[in-house]
């Protein structure tokens, strides 16, 4: 699994000045960057910034900034590491003429810049100066393929089954031109300047290789805005994501992860993301009274608490009935209909951001929620769910699905190998 400095987000004990130089000259992690990556920082920083006057400034960055996320490791970073307040998703298509080894050299270019800028280091192609003074913030990029990149590289043959395209789902309203597409990136981090930095250098690095299909943008809560750590809110106020898998359950990776031994191989520990804009109308939910808005989710506003009683933790009683003789939590309540044991154990990791892109041609507000949910078979987890909301969620009439893409994430890449090389070199 990706690993994660400082992942309390809390200042490291034994963190340090970067010798005695402005920090984001060398844009290198607090405590973080071995003389190597030190020596690489200095080489690319004389290049990358030799016109950009930075304050000579050598105080620690603040345990926000100084978070890093390795990219190396058991699984692709940006799945279960904890969510970022900062998000892009941005599909790209190839270019006409690019096939497989066009692809390769793209994933190429595009694991070592997502390498570098993880670690807080400049990117080799040279450097905008865009996220100057700031640490690596949590940054993390994630990359996968639609349904269409096997068929633009000639590797059918290679796709694996649960890339299937979804199927049809009544509440659907979907653009075309706002889903699916043949590679898929996610970038997450804790500045928004660290993010768009990222998301201008990869849309750099893809050249003449392949261009934009779709970008999204998203935010959530910035880390330590609370007093305690808490599960975030969406833009209707409800707390969400309480029942999602933990990475301490016995069968996180059984759930959210392909196993070693699963095909194909070069999915071993990947995942498969489904990414759905869910525009909320607001305006029209708003006017709910909140007794109704708790009936329509099924717990309380204030506290994530199930309807049935406890806190946001206490397991929901489904059984539970009042004294009028109908279900403490509605029989179409979202969090009745949506819990794994009302769908065969069925279960996601949700990891969404929510989004505003102003108003609507409508004059309605544009927002709601960039959706991503981890699986290891989307067949058996976003699907059945899914199915079940469509024949009768009480929070249906409150949401539209306006865009659509499933993803497969393959296994986080070894020292020295890029996303995606397991597939596309053997």
């Amino acid at each position: 699994m990706s690993e994660t400095k400082n992942s309390e987000r809390a200042p490291a004990a034994s963190a340090e000045p970067v010798l005695d130089l402005s920090r984001r000259k060398l844009l290198a992690t607090v405590g973080g960057v071995g003389a190597a990556g030190l020596a690489l920082g200095a080489a690319a920083g004389a290049g990358g910034y030799a016109a950009v006057e930075t304050p000579d400034d050598t105080s620690p960055l603040a345990s926000v900034g100084s978070t890093q996320v390795m990219f190396h490791g058991k699984h692709q970073a940006g799945i279960s590491t904890p969510l970022q307040s900062t998000g892009h998703l941005i599909a790209f298509d190839l270019a006409p003429g690019a096939g497989r080894k066009e692809a390769a050299a793209l994933l190429r270019r595009w694991s070592e810049t997502a390498r570098a800028l993880m670690a807080g280091e400049p990117t080799s192609s040279g450097d905008t100066g865009v996220a100057l003074d700031a640490g690596p913030s949590s940054l993390t990029v994630t990359f996968g393929f639609g349904h269409s990149f096997f068929d633009r590289t000639g590797m059918a043959d290679r796709r694996p089954a649960q890339l299937d395209p979804l199927p049809d789902f009544s509440a659907d309203q979907l653009d075309p031109k706002r889903s699916n597409g043949d590679l898929w990136v996610q970038i997450g981090a804790d500045d928004a300047l660290v993010a768009f930095h990222a998301l201008r250098a990869l849309q750099r690095d893809a050249g003449s290789a392949a261009r934009p299909r779709w970008q999204m943008n998203g935010f959530n809560r910035t880390p330590g805005a609370t007093e305690k750590p808490m599960t975030a809110r969406n833009l209707m106020g409800q707390v969400d994501g309480t029942n999602n898998p933990k990475t301490t359950d016995a069968d996180f990776e059984r759930r959210v992860f392909v196993p070693d031994t699963g095909q194909p191989a070069w999915m071993a520990n990947g995942s498969y993301a489904v990414v759905r804009r869910i525009r909320m109308l607001l305006d029209t939910w708003e006017k709910l009274p909140l007794t109704e808005q708790e009936q329509v989710i099924g717990r309380k506003k204030s506290n994530g608490a199930p309807l049935s009683g406890g806190t946001e933790t206490t397991k929901m009683r489904l059984d539970a009935f009042g004294p009028d003789g109908k279900p403490v939590i509605p029989a179409n309540a979202h969090a009745r209909i949506a819990a794994p044991e009302q769908n065969g154990g069925a279960a996601m990791l949700r990891r969404a951001f929510s989004f505003h892109d102003g108003i609507a041609a409508d004059g309605t507000p544009d927002a709601g929620l960039l959706f991503v949910c981890w699986q290891a078979d989307p067949l058996h987890g976003f699907v059945p769910v899914q199915r079940k909301l469509d024949r009768g969620d009480a929070l249906s009439p409150f949401l539209r699905h306006e865009a659509s893409g499933l993803f497969a994430v393959p296994g986080g890449p070894r020292a020295g190998e890029y996303v995606g090389q397991r597939l596309l070199e053997s």
